[in-house]
């Protein structure tokens, strides 16, 4: 009878829910995207609007002023430069926003308790950034189209960027928010380092414009090939190869994810 009980009883630590605990994962995933929706005001019509503002003062402030870009006009050559920084930033809130109100209200604990592993938090938090920046994308496209008349030429190519982007500015989300313990220290990754390098990556400008070490510096950025291929698959006009950029862009979601999974698995500023 001991023999038999010893069999039966789970040895410790030992997950009982396969290689991949399918209905944490899903629960993560669903209560991530449903953060976003509850306050869908928020987090998918403000987005709209403040690209919408962005178009209309450039639109109004440059105008025809400005003449072509790389063949295009002005107005059409920064749309997508607005739409995937407008993506990226959301991306990145979603996540982060998660991580830290999770920290601040002490209730963190709710997501490291069940039997998630690393990798399993990283996709279901991921997700949820990634589906915040894919609604995003799709209003402001469809603004675009209706008000603009600007389609998208490689309706694949453009979502492959969009789930780049929305996967490379979460995985950076999940960095921050598990290093900021505090809302400033938020506020201070976001204004520093996320809202330059996704201002400063040819959203406005065409990188050949620059001096060379300018150039040199902004091509070593992966947010300027999100905007660079997404701007390609847009309207077909780049000033880097999409097909490089959504190696670069791929690659650079692997080395961000791992260092979130790292992060998650030993527990650095989560656990005490």
């Amino acid at each position: 009878m001991t023999q038999n009980n010893a069999i039966d009883t789970p040895q410790m630590g030992r997950r009982r829910f396969g290689r991949v605990n399918w209905l944490g994962l899903q629960t993560l995933i669903h209560r991530e995207v449903r953060r976003f929706l509850a306050v869908w005001t928020q987090t998918l019509l403000a987005p709209l609007v403040t690209a919408g503002l962005f178009l209309l003062i450039f639109n109004l402030a440059v105008g025809a002023r400005r003449g072509d870009v790389m063949g295009v006009p002005f107005i059409e050559f920064i749309a997508p430069g607005i739409l995937m920084m407008t993506v990226i930033q959301n991306s990145f809130a979603n996540v982060s926003s998660s991580i830290v109100i999770s920290k601040v209200q002490g209730n963190i604990v709710d997501t490291l308790m069940p039997p998630l592993a690393p990798l399993e938090m990283v996709i279901g938090y991921l997700a949820g950034g990634i589906g915040r920046g894919v609604f995003v994308a799709l209003a402001i496209g469809l603004g675009m189209l209706l008000f603009l008349g600007i389609g998208v030429q490689h309706p694949i190519m453009a979502l492959a960027y969009v789930v780049l982007g929305s996967a490379f500015l979460g995985g950076l989300g999940i960095i921050a928010g598990i290093f900021a313990n505090k809302f400033d220290q938020m506020a201070a990754i976001t204004n520093f380092i996320v809202t330059p390098l996704a201002m400063l990556s040819g959203t406005f400008y065409s990188v050949s414009v620059l001096p060379p070490v300018l150039r040199q510096l902004t091509e070593m950025n992966p947010i300027y090939y999100l905007i660079d291929g997404l701007r390609f698959s847009v309207i077909g006009v780049s000033d880097s190869n999409p097909w490089s950029g959504l190696l670069i862009c791929s690659l650079a979601v692997l080395a961000i994810s791992a260092i979130a999974w790292q992060m998650l698995r030993t527990g650095y500023r989560l656990k005490p």
